[in-house]
């Protein structure tokens, strides 16, 4: 029975169904009092979500299009909206279809997509701090607050999922949770205590305790050109080997000066870094032939990959390759590294991008090329990845002298306005993808 097609389920009790005339009342009474105001820019987009495991995109579909948040891309006719298919960066849609997403690459999504993101797991908060924010995301249209909870802790049917709050009753001290499984269950609102318990539990996927984000809008794109990525299950031991492995390399061997460090950090690395590298190397491109890509926006991406060209880091890596890939060819390298280091110079990456007009509008063409270190935006690509990497990272190297000099290179603080925002948002990235997988 327990597989058996259904119409809706049944809505048990603490929870308390929004349009029934008990949850009309509490809905007038929390309109009184100033704590809906999100409620009517969330309704205005409100939609059911379009596959099982959608709870997450159906919940951040509803989110960025309330926070009027531009997708840059047309989905019918001439209009720009936001629709669930947009979000499949992080797994194939497939997989999400089936299994959902998780916390953290949910925040990942928000993020990338132009949303301003706070994350909050359990164990960093507390249930006041939890109530304190409802109440101030309630009182404001301009930012929202997403819960992750266990369904079974609430008497309800399914695994963990993804639901805006779209209002808070003080009196009952009870939210509106909006569904966006409405074929399952309808808008209804539920103590906030019990909400907080069910959010309080142990992720089935990562392991992790589940949590709350606020989601409010940034006034511009959070990347130029470089994005992070976790398409692939072996992006985990990517992660792992960057934040993990390499410290205890550091402490444990001795590293002489920076291109030893650096031949250090890629010679041992997990054959997924290729992959993890293109994803990377993925500039912010046309998925479909309505893409915006203004002659602006390609101003701005060539100035950063300037600005990226004349760093110091840069030039180490730059060095790097062009000494040890002839090494590669000598019987005194090993394989191992031989094709480690062939693999990451030739990576495929966008090189030249041209924009040309027609009848229409703008046409956009783009060239790629695989021309090993030649290609400049290999050297680019490995920058902005040592970039992105916490410093904490590097705190293992044992010599003073290296660990400062090392510290100052991958520091943000000199860099030019553009490239600093280009890494703080690759590191942005990489904190909220970490969040699944480090405690």
């Amino acid at each position: 029975m327990a597989n058996m097609p259904y119409y809706r389920l049944v809505l048990h009790s603490p929870a308390i169904e929004f349009a029934s005339s008990r949850g009309k009342q509490l809905f007038s009474e929390a309109l009184e009092a100033g704590t809906m105001e999100g409620f009517f820019r969330l309704i205005s987009y409100y939609q059911t979500q379009s596959e099982p495991g959608f709870c997450g995109h159906g919940t951040l579909n509803v989110l960025l299009n309330a926070l009027e948040v531009d997708p840059e891309r047309k989905q019918k006719g001439r209009c720009r909206w936001f629709v669930e298919s947009m979000f499949h960066c992080c797994e194939p849609l497939s997989k999400l279809r089936v299994e959902g997403i998780t916390f953290g690459k949910f925040a990942c999504l928000a993020y990338c997509h132009g949303a301003n993101v706070e994350t909050f797991r359990t164990p960093e908060s507390s249930i006041d701090d939890f109530r304190r924010h409802v109440i101030s995301c309630t009182y404001t249209e301009n930012c929202h607050l997403i819960s992750l909870y266990y369904r079974e802790s609430v008497n309800q049917e399914g695994p963990g999922h993804f639901a805006p709050i779209g209002g808070y009753h003080a009196g009952t001290d009870m939210v509106l949770i909006l569904d966006v499984a409405r074929y399952k269950y309808p808008p209804h609102w539920l103590p906030l205590t019990l909400l907080w318990k069910a959010m309080d539990t142990p992720d089935e996927t990562t392991g992790r305790p589940r949590g709350f984000m606020i989601v409010s809008g940034l006034q511009k794109a959070p990347s130029i050109v470089y994005t992070l990525g976790c398409g692939h299950e072996s992006w985990i031991s990517v992660e792992k080997y960057l934040t993990e492995d390499v410290p205890r390399k550091l402490r444990s061997e001795y590293v002489k000066d920076v291109e030893d460090l650096l031949s250090l950090v890629f010679k041992a690395a997990p054959p997924a870094i290729k992959d993890f590298i293109n994803w990377v190397a993925e500039v912010q491109r046309n998925e479909d032939a309505y893409t915006i890509f203004t002659q602006e926006k390609r101003k701005l991406l060539e100035e950063v990959l300037k600005q990226a060209r004349v760093t110091e880091l840069f030039k180490h890596v730059s060095r790097l390759l062009a000494y040890e890939i002839p090494l590669c060819n000598g019987v005194a390298t090993s394989l191992g590294y031989k094709e480690k280091l062939l693999q990451i110079a030739a990576m495929e990456t966008i090189s030249v991008t041209t924009i040309t007009s027609n009848g229409y509008g703008q046409e956009i063409h783009e060239m790629k090329s695989n021309n090993g270190i030649k290609n400049q935006s290999t050297v680019e690509v490995l920058t902005l990845l040592l970039f992105a990497i916490p410093q904490k990272t590097w705190s293992a190297i044992k010599q003073e002298k290296l660990l400062l000099q090392f510290n100052s290179l991958v520091s943000t603080h000199n860099l030019p306005s553009l490239l600093q925002e280009e890494v703080v948002h690759l590191r942005r990235l990489l904190h909220f993808l970490m969040t699944d997988v480090t405690a």
